[in-house]
């Protein structure tokens, strides 16, 4: 199943994987802008009702 776009959003669906875990699909336009990579570290910040994505330094 493909990503919809509505207008500038991406919309993703969450999936939840064979060991529980939730995960959702990046669009790769904004993966590669970035220069993310598969198996590429990142963490997880929340802030208030938003979870953040950012690139893990050492």
């Amino acid at each position: 199943m493909g990503a919809k776009k509505s207008g500038q959003q991406s919309i993703r669906n969450i999936t939840k994987n064979s060991t529980g875990t939730y995960q959702v699909s990046l669009p790769i336009d904004e993966e590669r802008k970035l220069g993310w990579k598969e198996g590429q570290k990142v963490v997880i910040k929340k802030r208030g009702e938003t979870l953040v994505i950012v690139d893990w330094k050492e």
